[in-house]
């Protein structure tokens, strides 16, 4: 019973240790992967940028931005 529920996780491990370590230490630490330093090196090792949907909505920046109140 135990065992069948730790199947899937000894499956995705030994198919890929290293991301899967990866993914268990940046849990463990609770690391942010949307995070200044963490991103960057991501994006290094990567050689890519990553898209963050929040920067842009509806064309316009997410910074702060003037209302009126009547």
């Amino acid at each position: 019973m135990f065992l069948s529920e730790l199947t899937p996780i000894f499956k995705q491990f030994t198919q890929s240790p290293v991301s899967f370590m990866g993914g268990f230490v940046s849990g463990v630490l609770r690391l942010n992967l949307a995070d200044d330093p963490v991103k960057s090196w991501l994006n290094q090792q990567l050689g890519t940028t990553s898209y963050n949907s929040s920067d842009v909505q509806n064309g316009r920046a997410s910074g702060p931005q003037s209302i009126s109140i009547d």
